[in-house]
């Protein structure tokens, strides 16, 4: 198929931490298929590769250009760049924004990275391989087994999609990009924590080095102009920190109502006051709290009305084939009367939570942990080290999002809970306590559905795709007595911890089977071509009418803080969306609106 002649995904592809200067390597790179990993002795590193891949769309995409589905053990990149020369005298940092799943990278002969984990971003300094002016031949071999236990999320380990299993992504995923950096010392990624208490922002800023009378400076603006400044010295601590202080007639909280957005100018200084590095950002002020059996943001209750999101895309798979469809995506959850949406399986490329924060839009921040099943009984599931590492990488790079309101790092772990310390048992801890570690601003719930192992997580749920609208109520009535509906193994047996009171919500529920194509046939089977939870309904009514029975029962429900609503759209052959995966419309979206918006007890009662 042709090959586009445009530089795809053009957008600066990190937005929370903005440096003028830059350069954006999507596009046409070499590529070379490795079926067996057996390129480095074969000499594919050394040598041009045979074909051609559209960067950054995965070669199992048809946005790649490719468009190969079969299992691929590892593959190859290649491109030649000249480094700018008016970056003279700077650093070159070359960064990618994910690619699935291990990968190593060379730069003329010379290896630069290696990192594991398919879904966060990873950086190759270039500083004595690459100067600006000079050219860089970067080769990238990504390892992508289907064999063995590996973060994979979605991606289906046997051939065909199947189930909620999906077509694979393999390799470079986001974006590609060369950025010039001030040699001595530089800015690292900011954190950012708004502090509504005290009408404040904690701005961490660390540096790559402490030299002799430098400061860091931070300015935060508004429409109106300067609203507040700080500056620290950088010469003593390697992680700065300033408070920026709003006046009371300047603030303005982030809201879905009103999602204000703060500018921020972030300055490393010389000692003369010189500027040696500078970036921008923005910041979003408001609170996330737990109040009994509430989650407020603000100090006031306000229903998350979230929708499953998975971020796949018929033509891209997990990479969006422009920014606008991460934007259109938001809109249509807004559309359906959704206020947020949990990001399932799956950690979304940045651009989507700058989206998300500019237009209000809650989310859930998910780790894409499925992938570590091993067959063992009452032992089946061991993740690994390399899981906590790669969710600590998640966490740093979307801490200041104002839009994420909580973290899931793990999701429908199973596993009986017996009188052994297993694996699974260790890595829920530890990933649990690494998020409330790296930020204890927001609530972690240990694990969405299923196996809830950490007894202190701030929030419980369950996973409930009970059809019927009354026995849907029955299962959760229980929760008003501190008795909510538990997820347990087929057989009964106890997967999860005690509830102890924490905030509730049932954090996967409808996910209604609805193709209109086969709605007057018979039921088909989940192995096929279309499927979802239930009976599926004979016509668009009875679909509304059993969407607004579920609703009803949680809306109603004054101990329930919210909801997760599957899905937003279809996905290959699960066909339980609200929106077709074309993001076509299935049904009259105006009426699901009504449905969810009408106000929730836990916003209404005392």
């Amino acid at each position: 198929m042709p090959l586009p002649l445009d530089v795809p995904r053009p957008e600066y592809p990190r937005p929370q931490f903005v440096r003028e200067a830059w350069l954006n390597l999507n596009g046409r790179w070499q590529f070379e298929t490795d079926r067996g990993d057996s390129g480095l002795e074969r000499g594919l590193r050394d040598r041009d590769l045979t074909g051609e891949i559209v960067v950054p769309f995965c070669p199992e995409s048809e946005l790649s250009g490719i468009g190969d589905t079969d299992f691929m053990e590892a593959v190859w990149y290649r491109r030649e760049v000249t480094v700018p020369e008016e970056w003279s005298g700077s650093d070159v940092l070359l960064h990618f924004g994910a690619v699935d799943h291990d990968a190593t990278v060379w730069v003329n002969g010379t290896e630069v990275a290696r990192h594991r984990g398919g879904f966060t971003p990873f950086t190759a300094d270039l500083r004595g391989v690459a100067a600006p002016g000079e050219n860089a031949v970067i080769v990238v071999r990504a390892r992508d087994s289907r064999h063995g236990p590996q973060a994979r999320g979605k991606q289906a380990t046997w051939y065909a999609n199947t189930h909620c299993h999906y077509t694979r992504t393999t390799g470079i995923w986001q974006t590609v990009w060369l950025e010039p950096v001030p040699a001595a010392a530089r800015l690292k990624r900011p954190r950012i924590t708004p502090d509504l208490g005290s009408g404040s922002f904690h701005v961490d800023l660390p540096v790559t080095g402490n030299l002799p009378g430098h400061r860091v400076r931070a300015v935060l603006s508004d429409r109106h102009g300067e609203v507040v400044s700080a500056s620290a010295r950088a010469d003593l601590d390697l992680c700065p920190k300033l408070v920026l202080t709003v006046p009371e007639d300047r603030l303005r909280t982030w809201s879905p109502a009103d999602p204000h957005l703060y500018d921020l100018r972030l300055q490393l200084l010389d000692a003369e006051g010189g500027v040696v590095d500078e970036a921008t950002s923005y910041a979003g002020l408001r609170s996330v709290a737990v109040h009994g059996k509430r989650v407020l943001l603000n100090g006031a209750p306000v229903f998350q009305r979230l929708v499953l999101d998975q971020g796949y895309y018929p033509d891209g798979l997990m990479t969006a084939p422009t920014d606008a469809d991460l934007v259109r995506d938001i809109e249509l959850g807004l559309r359906a009367g959704f206020n947020g949406a949990r990001l399932h399986q799956k950690v979304f490329e940045e651009r989507y939570l700058y989206h998300a924060d500019r237009l209000g839009y809650l989310v859930w921040g998910e780790f894409g942990d499925w992938g570590c099943e091993t067959g063992v009984r009452d032992d089946n599931q061991r993740p690994d080290a390399s899981y906590v590492a790669q969710w600590l990488e998640a966490l740093e790079r979307d801490h200041s999002h104002p839009s994420i309101i909580g973290w899931c790092p793990l999701n429908e772990t199973y596993q009986h809970l017996h009188d052994r310390i297993t694996q699974l048992d260790d890595v829920t801890r530890a990933m649990f306590l690494a998020t409330k570690q790296a930020d204890p601003s927001r609530p972690v719930i240990d694990a969405s559905g299923y196996a809830h192992r950490v007894p202190e997580t701030d929030v419980y749920d369950s996973h409930c795709y009970e059809q019927d609208p009354e026995a849907f109520a029955r299962t959760m009535a229980g929760l008003a007595e501190d008795r909510p509906y538990v997820n347990t193994g087929p057989d009964g047996r106890t997967w999860s911890v005690p509830y102890r009171g924490q905030p509730y919500f049932c954090s996967e529920f409808g996910g209604i089977w609805w193709d209109a194509a086969a709605a007057a046939t018979a039921a088909g089977d989940e192995t096929g071509t279309s499927w979802g939870y239930g009976e599926r309904p004979r016509t668009a009514e009875e679909f509304v009418a059993r969407f607004t029975g579920l609703v009803d029962v949680l809306l109603d429900d004054p101990d329930m803080f919210g909801y997760c609503y599957t899905q937003l759209t279809d996905v290959f052959q699960e066909r339980n969306g609200v929106y077709g995966f074309d993001r076509g419309e299935k049904f009259d979206t105006a009426v699901l609106r009504r449905v969810q918006q009408r106000p929730a007890a836990c916003e209404t009662t005392g």
